[in-house]
């Protein structure tokens, strides 16, 4: 049985906000592909479009196509992958642990992926090797949350959490270890670079790597989006209505971890997606799971997207895209919790 979370209006409210957020993502997508320090008209662009969709039409030049499919195509599918996975898992999050300030890194995912990728940098590996040692640490991380948390047999939601924090503490300080006896000149910089996010060196090859562990993170997720409306209910009340609420836990958290350890670790660390996209999506669709859920996906990959597109035009040289994930989500979480502090 489905709790009854939702009015017929808010539901209809909910179905035209997606509907809405789905056409703002086709656009973002379309307008992306032109944007760049190769600048793409709207007619060059159309026909680039049709020489690869339709048999017969007249192709764009080479050089357009390269950019276009080669660059940039890669690039707005990662965007879009990982800004609905990193929203999706931090929605999840937040409906588990029934705690607003809850996100994707929570049970040290993204701090696990951050030491095995300061690892494989400092010791001189190659892309292949950083992106899977970030893959496999951050599962590690959370691995070892969930085996802590095992010992909290009192309150183990809870007991999550707090071994999560600490496992992430203890991440994050082998981390700054790594960086303090990297070599200053080479090694320090590319790690702090990766540390700071960037879909910079994203290619097609990398992209179908990480493509498969967060789709299927997002599939679950999107399936379990009703039961965490009963989760929500609390521990017994779910249970009385048949909920499996271990079973259930293990899959959103497992579901999560895959998502954000894969989305570090062909992109570094990007904060405040998961943390603001599902506020914002409560404060559009309402509490329900079953819209929220969806919403979260299709805001924070165009929100991604967005400021991916802010990174490498705005200036000469690309900004991280951690910095600006930051600089527009804190601001925005602070109005959050000063202007509608008593709704959250």
């Amino acid at each position: 049985m489905k709790p009854n979370t939702a009015t017929s209006s808010s539901l209809v409210r909910g179905r035209v906000w997606l509907v809405v957020f789905g056409v703002l993502l086709i656009v973002v997508i379309v307008a992306s592909m032109a944007i760049g320090k190769y600048p793409i008209g709207p007619g060059e662009l159309v026909r680039t479009l049709l020489g690869r969709l339709v048999p017969g039409a007249t192709a764009a030049p080479t050089d357009v196509q390269l950019v276009v499919f080669g660059i940039r195509l890669p690039r707005i599918a990662a965007a879009v992958l990982i800004g609905a996975g990193l929203s999706a898992a931090g929605a999840g999050f937040q409906s588990l642990f029934r705690n607003p300030m809850a996100s994707p890194d929570i049970l040290g995912a993204s701090a696990g992926a951050g030491f095995g990728a300061a690892m494989a940098i400092y010791l001189g590996l190659g892309f292949a090797a950083v992106s899977g040692s970030a893959f496999v640490f951050g599962l590690v991380a959370v691995g070892a949350a969930y085996l802590v948390s095992t010992r909290a047999r009192r309150n183990p939601t809870l007991g999550l959490v707090l071994a999560g924090i600490m496992i992430s503490s203890l991440f994050t300080s082998a981390t700054s270890l790594v960086k303090l006896v990297a070599d200053p000149d080479n090694v320090l910089p590319a790690i702090t670079f990766w540390l700071m996010g960037s879909l910079s060196s994203v290619t097609g090859l990398k992209l179908a790597w990480a493509a498969g562990p967060v789709l299927v993170g997002l599939v679950v997720l999107f399936v379990l989006r009703w039961k965490l409306n009963l989760l929500t209910m609390g521990e017994d009340e779910a249970r009385s209505m048949g909920l499996n609420t271990r079973a259930v836990r293990v899959l959103v958290v497992l579901a999560a971890t895959l998502v954000t350890a894969a989305c570090s670790a062909i992109a570094g660390l990007i904060g405040w997606v998961g943390l603001v996209i599902p506020h914002f999506a409560r404060m559009l669709v309402g509490a329900d799971n079953r819209l929220v859920m969806p919403t979260s996906m299709l805001m924070g990959a165009s929100f991604l997207l967005l400021v991916d597109d802010l990174a490498r035009g705005v200036t000469t040289s690309e900004i991280p895209i951690g910095i600006l994930t930051a600089f527009v989500g804190a601001p925005f979480f602070l109005y959050l919790v000063i202007g509608r502090g008593n709704r959250m």
